[in-house]
């Protein structure tokens, strides 16, 4: 019981990102919003690094410091900027309905990375998942500009949920000689150190206008590192101890259950009758891999989610 209680509410907590991407988005830049919360997540995780005791093998350095560049470049940057990027234009609704592809595309990836086979089931569930993205962009879609923004920022949001596909399937390399909570935390120092000079060149500017944050911008900032980069993943790690892969995974489902709701309240977006077939199909295609063909073998490690680390 302790541990679904603990799903649940690192589940919340991650559903607040889309929304806490909007409520800062006058004042702070997209790197900036991911940059900055991440950077001071990364500092409250040592003390729970330099706690843990090292009990895996290790690689060589040259081996690890490549697998987090390319787990920082390939995966959680785009991930967390696209999605910051993408939501801006497009709406907190929409992310979270989107974000239910991310089961679906770690599996793809899962087949091009670890070698693992391609199946019907995967293949359809992949043309459902993209059919439903398509749909919460309907709007658009029929009148298609180069101004649709609905359109440009569904397409971010879905490529940064390609960022997390990515760091879910290749992250499986650093498990085999660190722990969930030190790949979360070389995790982090990686993007730190990666986004640091982008930051300073292209939103600099940021730390001068510091002083005259609103309280909206102060309250998105704390959420965003305190609940999102923090607290969830601890809770989430915990959580890990007593449940399987795959009732973990089904648990975040609860990210657009929660998402969607918390948007049309906070923010007073309306939902789509498109918008809600979208996440019908998206749904379904997602069940297709997490329930039709996964509870047919055993459970794989789950790895830190990277739309959420």
């Amino acid at each position: 019981m302790r541990s679904w209680l603990l799903l649940f509410t690192c589940n919340l907590m991650w559903a607040l990102q889309f929304t806490c991407i909007k409520l800062v988005q006058d004042q702070v830049g997209p790197m900036f919003t991911v940059w900055g919360p991440m950077t001071l997540a990364m500092f409250m995780l040592l003390p729970l690094i330099r706690r843990e005791r090292a009990s895996k093998p290790t690689a060589a350095r040259s081996t690890m410091a490549r697998t987090y560049f390319l787990l920082a470049a390939l995966g959680v940057v785009p991930a967390q900027v696209l999605m910051t990027w993408g939501t801006r234009l497009s709406l907190a609704s929409n992310a979270a309905v989107i974000n239910l592809t991310l089961p679906v595309a770690t599996a793809i990836f899962a087949v091009i990375f670890l070698r693992e086979r391609m199946t019907p089931v995967r293949a359809l569930s992949f043309g459902v998942a993209v059919a439903g993205v398509l749909l919460c962009s309907a709007g658009d879609l029929r009148a298609l500009s180069f101004d649709s923004k609905y359109l440009v920022g569904n397409g971010l949001i879905f490529l940064a949920t390609l960022g997390s596909a990515f760091y879910n399937s290749y992250g499986k390399k650093a498990l085999e000689w660190h722990s969930p909570m030190r790949m979360l935390f070389w995790t982090y120092v990686a993007v730190c150190v990666m986004m640091a000079p982008f930051v300073l060149v292209n939103e600099g500017q940021v730390f001068t206008r510091i002083p005259s944050f609103t309280a909206q911008t102060w309250l998105g900032l704390a959420i965003l590192t305190l609940f999102h980069n923090f607290a969830s993943m601890v809770l989430f790690l915990s959580a890990l101890q007593n449940l399987d892969a795959i009732q973990a995974a089904l648990s975040n489902y609860l990210i657009t259950f929660f998402g969607v709701p918390i948007a049309a309240i906070w923010l007073g977006e309306k939902v789509t009758t498109s918008a809600i077939a979208g996440g019908v199909l998206v749904l379904g295609g997602t069940l297709l891999i997490t329930v039709w063909e996964e509870l047919r073998r055993p459970a794989a490690d789950l790895v830190p989610p990277a739309e959420r680390a």
